[in-house]
């Protein structure tokens, strides 16, 4: 995991064995939490596919049935992240960035 910023530096206070997916980076999002649960660590469904279309060439199609069978199919137990998908909309409107 390259990537080292105040977030993922309070996950791992939180949760030292929480994981990460190399080469991912710029798909998480943040941090999971779940009362009685481990925080994980959190990224963005589309945002991986788009990783996937960007560095590996693949079309919308191919980079969705590798992420859903190589990616989320890689659970490796209870410190595996989580991926979501936002509603895009209602996401940047809340963080104030309506779109135009």
């Amino acid at each position: 995991m390259t990537l080292n910023t105040p977030v993922t530096e309070q996950l791992l206070e939180e949760n030292p064995e929480a994981l990460f997916v190399d080469g991912f980076e710029d798909a998480f999002i943040g941090i999971c939490r779940r009362f009685g649960q481990p925080s994980l660590a959190m990224y963005s469904r589309e945002r991986c596919i788009a990783v996937l279309m960007q560095r590996d060439g693949m079309e919308y199609d191919e980079a969705d049935e590798f992420f859903e069978f190589n990616v989320i199919g890689a659970y490796v137990g209870e410190h595996t992240p989580v991926f979501v998908t936002l509603d895009e909309l209602q996401y940047t409107h809340f963080r104030g960035l309506d779109r135009v």
